[in-house]
């Protein structure tokens, strides 16, 4: 899609939302999801011997927070307590942020928008990060996942609406940069608009087909149209 496009989405947002993991940080850069991943299906094997065996075969974290519902509270709990310490200690050796995030994130800024990151990993290690890499002053909010609730998780609406209240800003005046499906469907939910970022091959397709109103495939697109496009 054209530059022309996303100037339009970005004239018509008030408020900027990034996702975390694909636009700002490569979470587990440094340590693998799936070595996460069988951490988390260990631990819930502990708690419910048939969820863990249907854990094993899971190689995303978020997908075992999801099945550890199932588990009764404890297990959630646990579950929780483990995936956000391993994402902690995940973002310190996850390396620089996105090629083109900070200028993407210091152009929403001196374009007089607002700027929250909104995901589905949690508040600790989106700060975490923030801190490590002195962004923090770039963001006027952090939204992370909703603790032992993971059916609030985008493409659940319910972080980027917070986030919105938070900005006191309308959710249609809100844009999310997001790199998944679930990140164009939650924005689509709340009336907003969406930019998708491919940054893998055939993402282009499958994020234009969840609703992206404009997609890109460098982050450094979305900070030169910010910096085209005063609030």
């Amino acid at each position: 899609m054209g530059s022309s496009q996303l100037l339009d989405v970005i004239r018509a947002t008030r408020a900027v939302f990034f996702d975390f993991d694909g636009p700002v940080c490569d979470v587990f850069a440094g340590r693998p999801a799936a070595e996460v991943a069988r951490h988390l299906a260990e631990t819930l094997v502990r708690h419910n011997a048939a969820l863990g065996a249907k854990a094993c075969g899971v190689d995303d974290p978020m997908e075992i927070l999801r099945l550890a519902l199932q588990g009764g509270e404890p297990a959630l709990r646990e579950i929780e307590e483990e995936l956000t310490k391993a994402e902690v200690t995940a973002v310190k050796l996850a390396g620089p942020p996105i090629p083109g995030a900070v200028a993407a994130l210091e152009a929403a800024q001196l374009s007089g928008r607002k700027v929250a990151i909104v995901s589905n990993n949690s508040s600790a290690c989106v700060r975490a990060f923030l801190m490590l890499h002195d962004l923090r002053h770039l963001v006027d909010t952090v939204v992370g996942r909703a603790p032992y609730w993971p059916d609030a998780m985008k493409p659940d609406p319910h972080s980027l609406l917070r986030a919105a209240a938070q900005l006191d800003t309308h959710p249609h005046d809100c844009t999310l940069i997001g790199d998944s499906v679930t990140d164009m469907e939650a924005s689509k939910a709340t009336g907003g608009h969406s930019i998708g970022f491919a940054n893998k091959p055939g993402k282009d397709r499958s994020l234009g087909g969840a609703g992206a109103d404009v997609v890109v495939s460098t982050m450094t697109a979305v900070a030169e149209a910010l910096s085209h496009s005063p609030a």
